[in-house]
């Protein structure tokens, strides 16, 4: 497994995409998704200039961020119970999976004073059973209702597409979370500037970029799986 060059495809895929879709690929940011791999894995996609480090489970990923201690910003991408935010909420600078107002709640009763948690509410665009997520038609509301909650602050939306071997169907999906970023921005709350999209996998993130990511959460296509590498 070359991480670096690994790195180097991703983004150069990145910059042609931009291209095409008339964006600059410095707006796009390369979250490695380090479930599957060591510590010491993790350790060289930092080093290979991954500035941005995605885990998914509480207790796995503060143990990671612990051995790591490398440079890196740190993402919290997967569903988050609200029992478990006292231990993750001062460790992380970004969380992927806000879904629920219970989950704002403690993030607001978990913060210190004057705190800000950086936060993606992610949206089940696809309306597959199995994912997690605010119902589109239920956004605006849901997002009006964070205003009861100073210490959280919207940096934008996240979805998951259906995994599919044909990335084209994906499109509608990231299309469908970037016109409702556009909605949320137009209500110019000051807690929710939700200028930022997180979508796009290992198998479908050159059609996320084309459709607005800023971040993209790559696993396999970048450090691999070293699970199932046996």
């Amino acid at each position: 497994m070359n991480i670096k060059e690994n790195l180097r495809t991703i983004q150069q895929d990145i910059k042609e995409a931009c291209s095409r879709s008339n964006r600059q690929a410095d707006d796009v940011h390369v979250i490695a998704v380090t479930k599957y791999v060591s510590d010491e894995t993790t350790k060289k996609a930092i080093e290979a200039g991954v500035k941005h480090i995605g885990e998914n489970r509480a207790e796995a990923g503060l143990a990671k961020k612990e051995a790591v201690k490398e440079q890196a910003t740190w993402h919290f991408i997967g569903s988050l119970q609200s029992r478990k935010v006292k231990q993750v909420i001062h460790e992380f600078d970004y969380f992927h999976s806000l879904d629920r107002l219970s989950l704002a709640k403690e993030f607001q009763k978990e913060a210190d004073e004057g705190e800000t948690i950086h936060c993606f509410v992610q949206v089940n665009v696809s309306g597959e059973e199995s994912k997690a997520g605010v119902h589109p038609d239920e956004l605006l509301s849901f997002m009006k209702q964070l205003e009861a909650f100073p210490a959280v602050h919207v940096v934008g939306l996240m979805t998951m597409a259906p995994f599919t071997d044909r990335p084209e169907e994906t499109r509608p999906v990231f299309s469908g979370l970037r016109k409702l970023r556009d909605e949320v921005m137009s209500l110019q709350l000051p807690y929710a500037p939700c200028t930022e999209l997180s979508m796009g996998m290992s198998n479908d993130y050159v059609v996320a970029i084309e459709e607005g990511a800023t971040f993209i959460r790559i696993g396999t296509a970048l450090v691999g799986n070293e699970a199932t590498s046996n």
